[in-house]
């Protein structure tokens, strides 16, 4: 808990007054971005709301003359009384006020359909962003909460627009309400300032506390949207109710929840307090002006009129002025929230300026895997120590090994995920690093132990392994026949467009090997060189993974392929196996050959076998 509370401390005394004034230079390029959605509605949102900045002093003007008119008509006789001019301006200040509250609502229409689509589009932007970035960047934690940052703020930047907006909109009225103030009395300019400048540090201040904290636990807050959602989650409901978990989130979401609530309590209470004081001290500045024109008027300088419009224009511009510097706080803290977006998508993708080397339309030789060394980001572990072996061009290449062994870790080397700390991967006798990334991953067809069960539809969900042949009905047909899929889709009522999950209406959910098998079709959309399966079918009974991976073998001849799998029935159909542990090979051969080594893969192997008996 000391330690939060030191990064809080060093993250507000980095958030100062300074920060917040160069965040600002990040709101010319906001509005950039805001135009180049739709300039006409932009364009038209802001002349509405120079018609309307003016109209605060031009309905105040109108009172005056009005006033002024019906003391100047009551103290005529009647028949000198000629009130045509009275109506005449009653009937121009509605006609301003109906119109004013029609660009009022047009002006709120505007707001919110630009609103909506900056937030469509900063959307699309954080997404094709993130494509950019490597999986090593995406696993990072410190780099998650930039993206959580990014992610997160959507709607703080769409309110951004709308206070910015009425910010100009309201240092246009103050500047005219101001000029009218100077003509009549300027001494009342220094009591509104004396009245104002106060609050307007005190929110200042407070929003900078405030942006500290929020963005100090930013980690902190997703692990709290964590435990909303395991706690109250139809897919985790089973697993929280039989161990009994429910006392055991709700207590840690309730503790770190009221962490977060004392700290920002302890900012909220005293700026209400600040704020208080310094509202009363306004007040008192405004009474005081107030009795100043009562005086002026009753030592005949100003007319009745003249005492309306006074005693108006400063309640309003003393209004306009709370309003403004509250909205600039605000504008000020959205824009910290802004700079965070704005550093999100300036990111430098590291790209090789090198010339990229041919990707192999076919392969030759196959995959060299030299000296391979790993360790994680930021881990002093390593977990691959010395790797050496060499995938022949279309073999069936087998990695087995106990948890924690280096399986993964080494698919996602192969993939080009990471860069190895120590070694090389050679495909062709070309290391993979000299080859374009996107190209070279886009030679595989993968599907992961921990693949997306996506919410689309059964169809969407095979074609996300190869998204541009979605249209293509037959080729998802035949993924989904070698897959085993399509005994599972012969069973939806709604077929190929079966929605999946229960997140949407008529969402059909489906037992773990069902889902395996749509995923395993997948790999099958994409004419791959290089296959690999990762675990894809665990949740499968062995005789249905043992005629899935059957069927893989015989239907890949002549492609390169990698297989993981615990079941040792499935991978003695390999054409070699690697058995990892501890991060090194401890041997390599076919199945008949390990088991004549009596080492780690014979052992397993009699192990699993004797639980089949």
């Amino acid at each position: 808990m000391a330690r939060q509370f030191t990064s809080i401390k060093k993250s507000q005394n980095k958030t100062d007054l300074k920060q917040s004034f160069k965040a600002l230079r990040y709101i010319p390029r906001f509005f950039k971005e805001i135009w180049q959605i739709n300039p006409k509605m932009f364009l038209t949102n802001a002349l509405l709301r120079l018609f309307n900045a003016f109209s605060p002093i031009i309905i105040l003007w109108i009172g005056k003359i009005i006033i002024d008119e019906i003391i100047k008509q009551t103290s005529l006789s009647g028949a000198e009384q000629d009130f045509s001019t009275l109506w005449k301006f009653v009937a121009l200040e509605l006609t301003v006020v109906i119109i004013s509250d029609v660009i009022n609502r047009l002006i709120n229409l505007t707001d919110g359909l630009m609103g909506d689509l900056y937030s469509n589009s900063s959307s699309v932007t954080i997404i094709n962003k993130t494509k950019e970035l490597s999986i090593a960047q995406l696993e990072d934690p410190d780099f998650y909460d930039k993206l959580e940052r990014a992610r997160t703020q959507t709607s703080s930047r769409v309110n951004l627009m709308s206070n910015t907006l009425n910010q100009l909109q309201s240092i246009i009225s103050i500047l005219s309400l101001i000029a009218g103030l100077i003509y009549f009395e300027p001494l009342l300019i220094i009591l509104l300032v004396l009245s104002i400048i106060p609050s307007f540090f005190n929110e200042i201040k407070f929003s900078n506390q405030r942006y500290s904290l929020a963005r100090s636990w930013t980690s902190e807050r997703r692990e709290l949207d964590y435990l909303r959602y395991i706690g109250a989650n139809s897919n985790t409901a089973k697993e929280i109710k039989l161990f009994g978990l429910t006392k055991f989130v709700a207590d840690r979401f309730r503790n770190l929840s009221d962490k977060y609530y004392e700290l920002n309590k302890n900012i909220v209470v005293k700026r209400t307090a600040y704020g208080t004081l310094f509202n009363i001290l306004g007040v008192l500045s405004y009474y005081g002006a107030y009795v100043f024109i009562i005086f002026r008027v009753l030592s005949g300088v100003l007319t009745i009129g003249e005492l309306t419009f006074l005693s108006g224009s400063f309640n309003r511009l003393r209004n306009n002025l709370q309003q403004f510097f509250s909205l600039f706080t605000r504008i000020s803290e959205s824009a910290l929230y802004l700079k965070d977006y704005f550093d999100f998508i300036d990111l430098k993708i590291d790209k090789p300026s090198k010339k990229y080397a041919d990707i192999p339309a076919d392969i030759k030789e196959g995959f060299v895997i030299d000296n391979l060394h790993f360790r994680y980001p930021g881990s002093e572990d390593e977990v691959l120590k010395g790797v050496n072996f060499k995938i022949k061009a279309g073999e069936k290449m087998a990695f087995v090994g106990q948890n924690g062994a280096g399986k993964t870790t080494l698919i996602k080397l192969i993939l080009g995920f990471y860069e190895p700390t120590e070694g090389a991967i050679y495909l062709d006798g070309i290391n993979i690093n000299q080859f374009d990334p996107i190209k070279y991953q886009a030679m595989f067809g993968v599907i992961f132990q921990d693949f997306f069960r996506y919410e689309f539809t059964i169809k969407e969900n095979i074609a996300v392994g190869n998204i541009d042949e979605l249209d293509d009905q037959d080729r998802i047909e035949r993924a989904a026949a070698l897959s085993l899929a399509d005994q599972v889709i012969s069973e939806m009522p709604d077929g190929y467009d079966q929605q999946l999950g229960r997140r949407f209406v008529k969402g059909q959910e489906l037992s773990g090997g069902q889902w395996q098998k749509v995923a395993l079709a997948r790999a099958y959309m994409k004419d791959a060189n290089v296959l690999i399966l990762d675990e894809p079918t665990s949740a499968l009974d062995a005789r249905a993974e043992f005629d899935v991976f059957e069927r893989f073998i015989n239907l890949t001849k002549g492609k390169t392929s990698i297989i993981i799998s615990h079941r040792f029935s499935t991978v003695r159909m390999a054409d070699r196996i690697i058995v990892l542990e501890d991060g090194k090979i401890s041997s390599m051969g076919t199945h008949e050959e390990l088991m004549d080594m009596d080492g780690l893969y014979s052992e397993l192997f009699e192990l699993q076998a004797a639980g089949y008996q």
